[in-house]
C-alpha cells in the first residue's frame, strides 16, 4: 500500500506531490522552479491568427535542427504564430510538463519520450490526438511502424505522434580496423552473431589499439546507458518483464544473468575501462564505442572514417535498444478549435519533414521519410536503419521509460554487476525484486494499481 499523501481517490485530480514524484522520478520538488508555469500569453505575432505555445527538451544540435524545422513551418504557414519554449532535459521537464497539465496551464504541443507516456496518466494529464485531423495534414497510420505506433497507443486512442527512435549503436573506425581482417570489402563491419565471435572481434581489434586507449566505450559507470544495453541484449534472449496484462513479474533471472556476465566480461578482460571518456577516445582512435545514434555529429565534426550498426545481435537475435521522440498534447479542459487544429498541423509537419533531424542521427519515425533517397544516402544513418525493425524498448508500464523510475531503481543494479562490486547471479534477484515492488505500487499520476489498470493496448 503507497504512503497516505501519495494516494487518492480515482475521481481527484493528482496532488502537487504526486505529480513531482511520478513526473520526476524520485526527483526532489524544491529545485525546478516553476515560476515559467501558466504565464499569460503574448500578443500575436503580426499577420498572425493562430498561436500554438509548444514546449520542448531539445537543446545542442538537436534544438538548432528544431529551430530550423519550426522556421519552415512558420514560412509557409504565416497564419500560426508557433511559441517554442525549450525546458532543461529530464525529470525537470517532466515535472513542469505534469505540474501545467494538472493546472490547466500546459502548452498547446509538447514533447514526451514514448515510453514515458504510459505513465503520465493518458485521459488526465495527456488529450488524444485526433486522427481524423492528422490524416489531414498528411500523417497516417499506415506510414509508421506498426510496432512504433501500437506503442502510442493507450485504450484504443492514440496519446503520442512519433517522430523518430533514436537507438544505442555499435560505432566503430574504420581506418584503425582496417588491417584487422574486422571489415568486409565495401568497409563495413563483419556480423557477429554470438558472444564468443565478439570476443575475437575485440581481441583481434585490441592489437590494433593505440597504447592507452580503450577497445570498446561502454559507459560502464552510467545507471541509464548500462540499463539500456541491459534492455537491449535481454530482449536478444526474448527475455520479458510482466505477463500481458502487467499484473505478473515474468523476469528470467537466467537470462538476466547471461546478460549481465556478458557485459561485466568487458571489464574483466580489458577491452573497456572503468569512466574512460568513452566519445573522447573513440575521437582519439579506439576501435569501437556503444554510443546513443545522437552521437553521429559529434564524430562526423572530426571527419572521422567511421561507420555505425546496431548492437551486436550476440545472443542470436537482432535487438537494438530504441526510445522515441514524440509529440503529445497535454490536457486542457478547453482542447479545440483553431489552436487544436494548428498544433496538429504543426506537428504533423515536423514528422513529415524529418530529413534534417535525421541529420541528427535520429531515425525517422515517418517511412516515407526512411525510404526516400535523401535519407539513404545519409552516412553512416542508412547503414543502421534496419534497428527501427528490431527496437528493443522497456515494458509498457507507468515507471518505464527515459529517466524514468524504473531506469532509477535496476540501472545502479547493472552497473554494480559490470563494475564487479556485486555478482551477476545476485544482482538478477535484486532486479526482480525491484520488478514486483514497483508493479505493486500505485501510478502516483492516476490512482490505479497495475492490476486495476495495467493493460494497455
Amino acid at each position: 500500500m503507497g504512503r497516505p499523501d501519495l494516494d487518492r481517490s480515482p475521481d481527484r485530480g493528482p496532488s502537487r506531490r504526486q505529480l513531482l514524484t511520478a513526473a520526476g522520478g524520485l526527483a526532489v520538488a524544491g529545485s525546478f522552479g516553476f515560476a515559467a508555469l501558466g504565464q499569460g500569453a503574448d500578443a500575436l505575432a503580426s499577420g498572425a491568427d493562430t498561436r500554438v505555445r509548444y514546449w520542448n527538451l531539445f537543446s545542442g544540435g538537436d534544438g538548432y535542427n528544431m529551430i530550423a524545422m519550426l522556421d519552415a513551418f512558420r514560412k509557409e504557414n504565416p497564419g500560426i504564430e508557433v511559441k517554442d519554449s525549450t525546458l532543461q532535459w529530464g525529470s525537470p521537464f517532466y515535472t513542469k510538463l505534469a505540474m501545467a497539465a494538472a493546472g490547466n496551464r500546459a502548452p498547446d504541443l509538447g514533447v514526451m519520450h514514448l515510453g514515458r507516456v504510459t505513465g503520465f496518466s493518458p485521459g488526465r494529464l495527456l488529450d488524444p490526438w485526433d486522427v481524423g485531423l492528422l490524416r489531414k495534414y498528411g500523417v497516417r497510420e499506415e506510414d509508421f511502424n506498426p510496432e512504433l505506433w501500437k506503442r502510442a497507443v493507450i485504450d484504443g486512442k492514440l496519446y503520442a505522434l512519433p517522430l523518430d527512435i533514436h537507438v544505442q549503436l555499435c560505432f566503430y573506425r574504420r581506418d584503425v580496423l582496417a588491417k584487422t581482417g574486422l571489415l568486409d570489402a565495401d568497409g563495413r563491419l563483419i556480423p557477429v552473431t554470438s558472444t564468443d565471435e565478439w570476443f575475437d572481434a575485440l581481441k583481434e581489434a585490441k592489437k590494433a589499439t593505440k597504447k592507452g586507449l580503450q577497445t570498446l566505450g561502454l559507459h560502464t559507470n552510467d545507471q541509464n546507458v548500462m540499463w539500456w544495453f541491459f534492455v537491449a541484449f535481454y530482449e536478444q534472449l526474448g527475455g520479458t518483464y510482466f505477463n500481458a496484462a502487467n499484473t505478473e513479474v515474468t523476469f528470467d533471472t537466467g537470462k538476466a544473468t547471461q546478460v549481465l556476465e556478458f557485459l561485466r566480461q568487458h571489464v574483466t578482460d580489458g577491452y573497456s575501462i572503468a569512466g574512460a571518456a568513452d566519445a573522447e577516445q573513440f575521437i582519439n582512435g579506439a576501435p569501437f564505442t556503444w554510443e546513443g545514434n545522437w552521437s553521429v555529429p559529434v564524430f562526423s565534426g572530426p571527419k572521422l572514417d567511421y561507420g555505425a550498426t546496431p548492437l551486436p545481435p550476440v545472443f542470436g537475435k537482432q535487438a537494438t535498444h530504441a526510445e522515441s521522440h514524440s509529440f503529445v498534447l497535454p490536457h486542457q479542459a478547453d482542447r479545440g478549435g483553431a489552436t487544436n487544429e494548428a498544433a496538429h498541423r504543426l506537428a504533423a509537419y515536423v514528422v513529415q519533414h524529418a530529413q534534417l533531424w535525421a541529420g541528427g542521427g535520429h531515425i525517422p519515425a515517418h517511412t516515407p521519410t526512411l525510404s526516400s533517397p535523401k535519407y539513404r544516402k545519409l552516412n553512416p544513418q542508412s547503414e543502421y536503419v534496419t534497428a527501427m525493425d528490431h527496437q528493443a524498448t522497456e515494458p509498457k508500464v507507468w515507471f518505464a521509460g527515459s529517466t524514468g523510475i524504473l531506469a532509477q531503481r535496476v540501472g545502479p543494479m547493472v552497473v554494480s554487476s559490470t563494475m564487479g562490486s556485486a555478482k551477476p547471479e545476485a544482482v538478477a534477484r535484486r532486479m526482480k525484486g525491484a520488478l514486483t515492488t514497483l508493479l505493486a505500487m500505485k501510478n502516483p499520476m492516476d490512482g490505479r494499481t497495475a492490476a486495476e489498470g495495467g493493460a494497455v493496448a
